[in-house]
């Protein structure tokens, strides 16, 4: 892997929203997310992270270095279990039970949740059932309150669950497991992540040399709630019931037109410790460039990343605090030529390149 970066970065990244819902907050029946005091539009920074992993997801196929390890759908476990089978570090020891002739046909039938496996002997003699050291037990005591198999079957099954055992990491054992998932995961090596889980090897937490804070609008959003229609329906009852006129009414719910800006942090130090490289880096500001070009939706409307400020520090340390560069991007509102911005041409875009700290540079992309 490349050397980590040496740099201190501080980032401005201004995106754009039209006839859209670009963050939905599901404790408000999905509108998009406002500051009730100030009336601008919000997006978290786990919304933009979201959609950085799935940037370098397309990009990377989830192949190492570039895999991902928050995503969809996933256990986060099973990643722990590998990278520890990967490093030889044993993670326990596996429970074995015998199964008496008449319960095999039984056991054949059931489809086993994974950590668990049976194994038919010669002759119907030595069947076997086994138990990972490393099975979750809670999803299977949960696959078998769902499953309800025979209570013989069952109560096997029950006794090879507290035979197995699951082994506790050392301190230099957890600490090489963190380093191996910061080695294959890129997020994890970007933005970092708490890896000690109760039902998996502890992998300790990392903290990612990247941070991002929330985007807000420049300007108060108006949320707009549209009515829609579909014209079908899901079932027969429904169908009936409107005597064939079969329609569906729903809710849309959209901002016309907002600027958003969010700022983020890269230090140099943190990326010593997870293994971030330049070429981690170069990634991160494509992922940012081109994050909404792959994440399109009818709910997110036209998203655009319009600008990305870079302000480059040539030391580790850095050379002026964040919060003063951050001044010198002014976005601000064209009044005289349309009361109501539409458009990010709507808007004047400075920025003010003059007496710069010793030590600071600026990259403009895209």
């Amino acid at each position: 892997m490349n050397k980590s970066i040496k740099n201190r970065y501080d980032f401005v990244l201004v995106f754009d929203v039209q006839d859209g819902n670009p963050n939905g907050d599901p404790d408000a029946g999905n509108l998009p997310r406002v500051d009730p005091e100030t009336g601008h539009g919000l997006v978290t920074d786990v919304c933009l992270k979201r959609k950085v992993r799935n940037y370098v997801q397309l990009t990377g196929e989830f192949k190492r270095p570039h895999d991902i390890y928050i995503r969809e759908k996933a256990v986060l476990g099973r990643a722990h279990f590998e990278a520890f089978r990967e490093l030889g570090i044993s993670t326990g020891e596996e429970s074995l039970k015998s199964v008496p002739r008449e319960l095999l046909e039984p056991f054949t039938e059931l489809t086993l949740p994974e950590g668990l496996t049976f194994v038919e002997g010669e002759d119907d003699h030595g069947a076997k059932l086994i138990v990972a050291a490393d099975a979750d037990k809670k999803a299977i005591k949960e696959w078998l309150k769902e499953e309800k198999p025979d209570k013989r079957v069952s109560d096997i099954i029950k006794v090879a669950l507290k035979d197995a055992r699951p082994r506790r990491p050392t301190a230099e054992e957890t600490s090489r497991g963190r380093k191996k998932m910061c080695q294959d995961f890129y997020d994890i090596r970007s933005f970092g992540a708490v890896l000690a889980l109760k039902s998996a090897p502890n992998c300790g937490q990392v903290r990612g040399p990247v941070q991002m804070t929330f985007g807000r609008s420049v300007d108060p959003v108006v949320t707009l709630e549209h009515c829609i229609t579909r014209m079908a329906v899901a079932t027969e009852a429904e169908a009936e019931k409107q005597r064939g006129d079969n329609r569906t009414m729903g809710r849309k719910n959209t901002i016309p037109y907002g600027v958003y800006v969010a700022h983020g942090f890269v230090s140099a130090h943190l990326a010593a410790q997870t293994g971030f490289s330049e070429e981690d880096l170069n990634l991160f500001w494509d992922a940012l460039c081109n994050m909404f070009e792959h994440d399109r939706s009818a709910a997110r409307g036209l998203m655009s990343t319009q600008q990305l400020i870079i302000f480059k520090h040539d030391s580790a340390l850095g050379n002026a605090p964040a919060h003063e560069l951050f001044k010198r991007v002014k976005i601000t509102q064209k009044g005289e030529i349309k009361p109501v911005p539409r458009d990010f041409d709507d808007y004047y875009f400075e920025i003010d390149e003059k007496d710069l700290p010793a030590g600071i540079s600026i990259i403009k992309r895209p």
